[in-house]
């Protein structure tokens, strides 16, 4: 298998409009050189078509997405219990919702949660389905792993708080799917020998693995970022226009990125079953 020459993370958004201000891309390259921001006023369909081009190229990229790429399935052993079409894997669930948004702009996936048998699974504002369980809602596996960890993961069900991964993760399963066959989607798909790779991250697991405290994972000033970067054997970075959640959220887990392909460990987790693979999937770099 050739080596990762690329090591790309992406903070995704799953904010309904045009060009949503948490998207961000940076990108490091072999070496210890920081990871660079790639800085553009992003939309959802820009990346998807940047990411198809990489995918032309034949570039070797290892490329984190910082969301859920499915509901949790193994608890339930279905994504959406009672639905006679929920899913029986992620690609199958990725089209789902792409068919059921089809008609919403800008990859945004409104038109699902708003479907009268998915919305029964979800806690929007003002609006807790029926099958929305009491408490934090429900779990992946791996999102159990990440609590070991002493992180905070979220339900993918919740749509509701400044911390809500759900929409996000839906408008990514959008993009998903219009990469399948493209970019294959560890542990979806089994590792190509050539060309990119995706692979599922959790921004705030690269902040912990440098150092960061438990309570404080956002990087907003120059100093800290270097800090953190040094953790992972990065250079200082090249000073940013501004220094937001995303931009070094991403900056970071580029280069966690880059350290973490060369760890055979993270790519068999002691968890991961084959069932798991086509269902949940999993975060890389959960043990």
């Amino acid at each position: 298998m050739q080596p990762f020459t690329d090591f790309i993370a992406i903070d995704w958004s799953g904010q309904a409009v045009a060009r949503p201000k948490g998207l961000a891309v940076a990108r490091a390259r072999s070496g210890n050189a920081a990871p660079e921001l790639i800085d553009r006023n992003w939309s959802r369909q820009d990346i998807l078509e940047w990411l198809w081009q990489l995918a032309a190229s034949g570039t070797r990229a290892l490329i984190g997405l910082d969301l859920s790429p499915a509901f949790p399935f193994d608890d339930e052993g279905a994504y959406f219990p009672g639905w006679d079409i929920s899913p029986p894997n992620g690609p199958s669930l990725w089209k789902l919702v792409d068919d059921l948004s089809a008609d919403d702009p800008y990859l945004a996936a409104t038109s699902f949660v708003d479907h009268p048998d998915a919305r029964r699974h979800f806690r929007q504002r003002g609006d807790c389905g029926d099958l929305f369980p009491p408490g934090r809602g429900r779990f992946r596996v791996c999102e159990h792993g990440q609590e070991a960890m002493r992180l905070s993961p979220y339900s993918c069900f919740n749509l509701v708080g400044a911390s809500q991964v759900g929409k996000s993760s839906l408008t990514g399963m959008r993009v998903l799917h219009r990469l399948r066959g493209t970019i294959g989607l560890w542990p979806f798909d089994p590792l190509p020998e050539t060309g990119p790779v995706l692979v599922e991250i959790y921004t705030s697991l690269a902040a912990r693995l440098a150092g960061m405290r438990k309570g404080i994972s956002k990087i907003r000033d120059a100093d800290t970022l270097d800090t953190m970067l040094a953790a992972f054997g990065s250079e200082p970075h090249a000073p940013l226009a501004r220094y937001d959640d995303h931009a070094t959220d991403a900056i970071l887990s580029a280069a966690w990125l880059r350290v973490a392909a060369a760890q055979p460990e993270l790519w068999s987790p002691a968890a991961l079953t084959p069932d798991l693979a086509k269902t949940e999937g999993w975060t890389f770099g959960v043990p």
